[in-house]
């Protein structure tokens, strides 16, 4: 039975969890949180409780790391915090905290690496974003992820696939219960970017089934409506009132294309149209 480690068992980690062990796999889980251990654990995984710092690991990182040759890194940057520190001497937290997690890594049997990212790493300019786009991030949270890309991808000690996941939703978890009933929302005409949980799961999976490592993919569904065309709609069927959008100024975003997913995975989308 193989085995892969998960670091980050959250809304994300944790069902994919689950799936992984339903196709055969052994997984250990990592949660920061001493309660969430048990509910790891009646999943069948294997849990650890382990919090990642800017220069130390809290918790059996040996152990969690052992006998895993693929590691899988589902931890947030959680900066807006830092959002309104414009200063040159703003702290790289997250960046410092991977480099921190890579020196554990290239002590431990871990061969291959999948980080989850973000398609924040690009800006938004109006255009259609490949793999091929030079990431221009225009956000702290987006620069720290670049950042940790580099570092992971540049490493010779072990092969890193890096998953950039544009908006996440899921069946509990929808940006229109948010944006329900807001006025002056921007860029009313900029294409959606959104992503299933069941796609986020069904394309890690697909990856390492495929064994496709030394790699960059950009996930988001084909499925690009506007936001004020999609927002609209989903408040409509949810029974919600009607986001307000502001149309005084001329909407900016951009397109993320999945079409390399589609063709170097043969993946074929369980959510399309969200």
């Amino acid at each position: 039975m193989k085995q892969i480690s998960i670091l980050g068992c959250g809304w994300l980690g944790l069902p994919l969890a689950k799936s992984l062990i339903e196709d055969g796999f052994s997984v250990n889980g990592s949660t920061t949180s001493l309660e969430k251990m048990d509910v790891l654990k009646d999943a069948g995984i294997s849990p650890f409780q382990i919090n990642v710092l800017e220069d130390t690991i809290e918790g059996e990182i040996v152990s969690f790391l052992e006998n895993s040759s693929v590691l899988i890194i589902d931890i947030p940057p959680k900066l807006r915090g830092n959002s309104k520190d414009t200063s040159t001497a703003l702290s790289m937290t997250f960046v410092a905290k991977i480099q921190t997690v890579i020196s554990s890594i290239e002590q431990s049997t871990v061969k291959k690496v999948l980080f989850v990212s973000s398609t924040s790493v690009y800006t938004d300019d109006s255009s259609e974003v490949t793999e091929a786009t030079q990431p221009q991030p225009d956000t702290e949270s987006g620069k720290q992820l670049l950042e940790a890309e580099f570092l992971l991808l540049n490493n010779t000690h072990f092969q890193t696939t890096v998953l950039r996941f544009g908006g996440l939703i899921g069946d509990d978890r929808h940006p229109i219960r948010f944006l329900s009933g807001k006025k002056n929302i921007e860029n009313p005409e900029a294409p959606i970017n959104l992503i299933h949980q069941k796609d986020c799961i069904g394309i890690i999976q697909s990856i390492i089934e495929n064994t496709i490592w030394n790699d960059v993919f950009n996930a988001v569904a084909p499925y690009h409506p506007s936001r004020k065309e999609y927002y609209a709609q989903k408040a409509l069927k949810l029974n919600l009132p009607l986001p307000e959008f502001d149309e005084s100024k001329p909407s900016i975003g951009k397109l993320i294309s999945s079409e390399k997913i589609l063709q170097q995975l043969n993946y074929t989308f369980k959510v399309p149209e969200l």
